[in-house]
């Protein structure tokens, strides 16, 4: 079963160290890791864990370290927020990309998905490129969307790298050379929120695989 355990531990040099060979004693599979809060003394530590055995008796062998001052199970990530959809670029466009995410995931939401939708309006071709870089290392990200009237650059290999590792991208028709490294080109903003959300969804009739063409 997949669980998420929340740790409030000590901080400091091997805490991480006792608290993942705990968790490797009961077969755990260890699939994510944040260290939420440190602030010394305590550290704020959330696994989400696959286990084969009882939850319980891994909670009683943490609840046994003498590092631990608190382990608690809560919701996984996945089960709470579910798949997420990064929009990136000019304020004005995130905005209107995000219009159409946001509604259209919420009306998947309503039939038992969860999609969650995140914005950061940036400019520089510097500061996309590692945005775009960076939401492949951000965990459940399926796709990310590209808002702006100029990219290029170093954006466009950024677009072509994440994409090689499975991330959908999507990006608005610009000027730039963007849109020939993204996966769907889409000319108006809330309608390039609404078609993201559709791919990502499991409760959408659409793919695009299906698809004749790329750019809308």
């Amino acid at each position: 079963m997949k669980i998420g355990i929340e740790v409030v531990a000590a901080s400091g040099s091997g805490v991480l160290h006792e608290l993942t060979g705990a968790i490797a004693r009961f077969g755990g599979d260890i699939s994510s890791v944040e260290i939420v809060e440190e602030k010394p003394p305590r550290s704020q530590v959330v696994f989400e864990i696959d286990l084969p055995g009882d939850p319980d008796e891994l909670f009683a062998a943490l609840r046994e370290l003498s590092i631990v001052e608190r382990a608690t199970r809560v919701e996984t990530m996945q089960s709470v927020y579910g798949k997420r959809i990064i929009i990136a670029g000019g304020g004005a466009q995130v905005g209107q990309v995000a219009l159409g995410a946001i509604a259209e995931a919420d009306r998947h939401n309503l039939r038992g998905e969860h999609i969650s939708v995140d914005t950061i309006p940036l400019v520089g071709e510097r500061e996309l490129a590692a945005a775009v870089r960076g939401a492949a290392r951000l965990p459940r990200v399926k796709a990310i969307v590209l808002a702006g009237s100029l990219m290029g650059g170093e954006i466009e290999q950024a677009a072509r790298e994440v994409r090689g590792r499975g991330l959908l991208v999507v990006s608005l028709n610009m000027a730039g050379s963007v849109p020939e490294a993204a996966d769907l080109v889409v000319t108006d903003p809330v309608q390039a929120g609404v078609m993201t959300v559709m791919i990502v969804a499991d409760t959408a009739k659409f793919s695009l695989d299906r698809l004749k063409r790329r750019v809308f």
